[in-house]
């Protein structure tokens, strides 16, 4: 009885550890370093650790190698340190085509001293227009910090260090798309957008500081894989039907409430004739 015991356990035990490794991204064998010959960098053999540069050149970026219908996407980042005016360091999801799907972390550099804002949005159908930005309670160039999009078919959750500062309802009801049938990618990329991202241009990007530079580590990726026309599904995932309860929500207001400092849902000047119905 001890023996077969034992041996059930050792064997859940293998079990669990195999479904952690499952999951255990590396971007030696999960992205593609699509762009920027050669600043885009893997640190170590295990695949943990990448980097972004962005010269007066070119910038950087990395692309998964497959395409999900609905996930859960998460990475470390260190930012750009120091001044980082015109810069944009990004993690998000994206479809091909005209009529795109896109869900965005988007982090829009600025000069020393002054905050980083975190800039989301969701397009859908080729159309954004869904602008939300923060100012972090940390500094995200000093040590790395977790973010996360989970997407299903009811909602698209956005979470810093664990805690959801957004979340964009399934609300076709009301005639607001959602993005449901085309797969996405995840990418990420360091590029220079000087004409907009800082103070809306005012600030321009300081050359001399160049090459700038971003991290990215713990990659990891769970997902309804694409392929062949279909996708297919891991068993039982939480993210599949995750929804933020009232503790959720109330972490999304308190991180709204404290540290956003723009929402298109309150553009009264932007949109005159009324916010989007999805705002209401």
């Amino acid at each position: 009885m001890k023996s077969s015991c034992g041996t059930r356990f050792t064997f859940l035990a293998l079990y669990l550890f195999a479904l952690q490794c499952v999951y255990a991204g590396s971007f030696h064998k999960d992205v593609n370093i699509h762009w920027g010959n050669g600043r885009g960098k893997i640190h170590d053999n295990e695949g943990k650790l990448l980097s972004l540069s962005l010269d007066k050149s070119s910038g950087s970026g990395f692309q998964s190698n497959q395409e999900f219908l609905y996930g859960k996407a998460e990475v470390q980042m260190k930012l750009v340190p120091g001044n980082s005016a015109g810069t944009v360091t990004t993690f998000y999801l994206k479809s091909h085509g005209t009529t795109w799907d896109e869900v965005d972390f988007e982090f829009l550099g600025n000069i020393t001293g002054h905050p980083y804002t975190l800039h989301t949005n969701v397009y859908t159908k080729g159309l954004g227009d869904k602008e939300q930005q923060f100012h972090l309670w940390f500094d995200p160039t000093v040590n790395f910090h977790t973010y996360c999009i989970t997407w299903n078919p009811q909602r698209i959750i956005f979470t810093v260090d664990g805690i959801p500062i957004r979340e964009f309802k399934n609300s076709e009801s009301i005639g607001i798309h959602f993005p449901k049938s085309q797969p996405m990618r995840v990418y990420a990329s360091l590029w220079e957008a000087e004409h907009w991202a800082t103070r809306g241009g005012l600030e321009k990007t300081d050359w001399s500081k160049a090459p700038f530079t971003a991290y990215y580590r713990n990659y990891n990726v769970e997902g309804c894989v694409w392929a062949n026309g279909k996708s297919s599904c891991p068993k039982k995932s939480h993210w599949f039907t995750k929804k933020l309860g009232k503790g959720g929500m109330n972490k999304v207001r308190w991180a709204q409430r404290k540290y956003m400092v723009y929402n298109y849902c309150t553009d009264k000047k932007r949109f005159p004739q009324g916010v989007p119905a999805v705002c209401t």
